[in-house]
């Protein structure tokens, strides 16, 4: 390789790293919901904010938008992304039925410090759950994700690991959107009976668990069509 392909192949791979600090920033943000629904993220901001060009934040902006994480609109920009109701279901549905096969995958290879590991995320999680603020909340939400996000990376399946980045963020959204449950929507103690049975290897039990965690999640979401109103009638004039 010439000295100058050397240069351009070096700044191709910093300007990559850099969109993808800005992607995982981003969406690490829209998971602790300190990003809500809607939320615009110019350009111009986005590229002052990690003193970058325009052009690396628009490249980080348009692979959210492949995750279905932000919506970039002609003429106006990218917002973070505002799911429909129907959306929604799609999310937890789509959760219903992906969440148990990496839970087994995970469990035929998980290992003791893998376990405890686990245990520790549950034991940081009930920690939150007692303590108070915005603070304390966010990282709360941030390590229920997480217990997810682990057992996708022991299920050793890097694009299921991926997706699953994918499904927490936009679950996250949702729950932001349509959440009514002021306690964390992400049941801490569903978590430690998943746990355990893993750790006692009743995988029927542990996925049925799963399921049922992630319905919970839903039921706690109010997804009902709302109808709009005129102008008149929403002033009551």
């Amino acid at each position: 390789m010439t000295p100058s392909a050397t240069a351009l192949s070096q700044a191709d791979d910093s300007a990559d790293s850099s969109t993808q600090q800005i992607r995982d920033a981003i969406r690490e943000a829209i998971v602790e919901r300190r990003l809500a629904p809607g939320t615009k993220l110019s350009e111009a901001d986005v590229g002052n904010l990690f003193s970058v060009s325009r052009t690396l934040a628009r490249a980080a902006l348009q692979a959210l938008s492949y995750e279905g994480l932000v919506n970039v609109e002609k003429n106006r920009g990218a917002f973070v992304a505002y799911p429909s109701p129907d959306e929604a279901r799609q999310i937890f549905a789509a959760r219903r039925l992906v969440e148990p096969g990496i839970l087994r995958e995970a469990a035929g290879r998980i290992t003791p410090s893998q376990i405890q590991h686990l245990k520790q995320l549950l034991q940081e999680e009930g920690r939150l759950i007692g303590e108070r603020g915005q603070t304390a909340r966010r990282a709360e939400i941030k390590a229920s994700g997480d217990f997810h996000l682990t057992l996708a990376s022991i299920s050793g399946n890097a694009i299921m690991q991926r997706f699953m980045e994918e499904l927490v963020a936009r679950s996250s959204l949702v729950i932001a959107l349509y959440g009514q449950s002021a306690v964390s929507s992400c049941g801490h103690s569903e978590h430690g009976d998943i746990v355990t049975a893993i750790e006692t290897n009743d995988l029927d039990r542990a996925c049925h668990l799963m399921v049922h965690h992630i319905s919970h999640i839903e039921a706690d979401l109010d997804l009902r069509e709302r109808k709009g109103f005129g102008l008149k009638e929403a002033f009551s004039i």
